[in-house]
């Protein structure tokens, strides 16, 4: 695992550049807002779908967005070195707009907050939640470079409906299949994730399960996981399954056979069919919410 510890004399270690709106945004960008945002706003409707209510809602918004915060300044955190030896301009701590004592007292205030935050939801609730932050941290921290990446992406996502149903009156456990659909999901989120990286990563000896099957592997897993995500979150559910649903669930079996199939190149269109497929399945998770428990 690399060292976080960056020389006084590198960019990351330095005193930023710019101030003011600078820094905010330099700190903005390195918490991964596009995913850390999504994220919450999947659960927060999940859990407005559950019953949660108003306000209920709300304290989840507010655990999952610190949690997302804190995982997200982590990884820049961790990844500081690599993103300087790789001349990351795109990152702030790799170009010096934030220095790596404002990302860390970021990361710990995030993670400091999400703990009451998620208590909050019952310590039930709130268990399973830092259960999923903890896995994702443990992403950052090593898991991301060996065979068992898919495994902290399984886990926090997993957990999710867990979390929503928790905090509902006698804090009711999940149905399987909403479990299943989530860390699916998950699974292939992050073997989606990977797509357009892979030469990057491999360079930077991140081999991660996605990264070890090349290409090819990387996109049949996401379309694989995505597409077994669907089939669970349509047929699961006890109940006769509609004709729409049937349909989207055969739409969304031959687009990851496609993916699967895709020629070799340097193509976007597989990565951003997989991301119409995890829109798929949210959409599904989303419609269920009100049966999760």
């Amino acid at each position: 695992m690399r060292s976080v510890g960056v020389s006084a004399t590198s960019p990351a270690g330095a005193e930023p550049r710019r101030r003011g709106p600078g820094l905010g945004l330099g700190l903005l960008s390195a918490a991964h807002p596009a995913p850390s945002v999504a994220v919450t706003v999947v659960v927060t409707a999940l859990a407005a779908a559950s019953g949660r209510g108003g306000a209920g809602t709300a304290l989840i918004a507010a655990a999952v967005l610190t949690g997302q915060l804190s995982v997200g300044w982590s990884n820049d955190l961790i990844d500081a070195d690599r993103d300087m030896a790789a001349t990351r301009r795109d990152k702030p701590l790799a170009s010096g707009v934030v220095s790596v004592r404002a990302v860390t007292i970021a990361a710990g205030c995030a993670l400091a907050a999400c703990m009451p935050l998620s208590l909050a939801n019952g310590w039930q609730a709130g268990s399973a939640h830092l259960v999923g932050v903890a896995a994702a941290w443990g992403y950052n921290l090593g898991a991301k470079r060996t065979v068992w990446s898919w495994l902290p992406y399984a886990v926090a996502f997993g957990l999710l409906p867990a979390f929503v149903t928790l905090s509902l009156p006698g804090a009711p456990w999940p149905h399987w299949w909403a479990s299943a659909g989530a860390a699916l999901l998950g699974v292939g989120a992050h073997a989606a994730n990977v797509l357009p990286d892979i030469d990057d990563d491999l360079a930077a000896d991140i081999r991660g399960l996605p990264q070890r099957g090349g290409h090819r592997g990387a996109r049949t897993l996401a379309a694989a996981a995505l597409a077994a995500g669907s089939a669970v979150l349509v047929l699961g559910p006890a109940g006769p399954v509609g004709i729409p649903a049937r349909a989207g669930l055969a739409v969304t079996c031959a687009l990851s056979l496609a993916v699967a199939l895709w020629p070799a190149g340097r193509s976007r269109a597989p990565f951003l069919i997989c991301l119409g497929l995890a829109a798929c399945d949210v959409a599904l998770l989303l419609l269920r919410g009100a049966l999760l428990a």
